[in-house]
């Protein structure tokens, strides 16, 4: 059974992929494509923050409430990113009803 680092290492690949296409297709609203790129950033922030809790707490990023937060502000930043330019986009579109 691989372990659970390879399988997340293995698993950025589709999403860089997925990234690449999209970017290349030129269609994405704009914010909403920054948003996914800083789906990146919070895996940038999140690997080291683990690491930091292993090391020094002993345990998973998960039980380490402030170090766990911070890192997920990340997540919910580019979440809201993406929402936000799809909404515009449909907007720009004609989709009044979507107020």
């Amino acid at each position: 059974m691989p372990s659970k680092d390879i399988l997340f290492a293995v698993s950025l690949l589709p999403y860089l992929v997925f990234l690449g296409l999209l970017t290349r297709s030129g269609q994405a609203p704009r914010l909403a494509l920054i948003g996914f790129y800083m789906t990146l950033l919070f895996i940038a922030v999140t690997i080291p923050a683990g690491i930091y809790a292993q090391k020094v707490y002993g345990v998973s990023l998960a039980n380490v409430d402030v170090l766990h937060g911070c890192a997920e502000v990340f997540l919910v930043f580019s979440n809201v990113l993406i929402v936000l330019g799809f909404r515009q986009a449909v907007l720009e579109a004609g989709g009044e009803d979507a107020r």
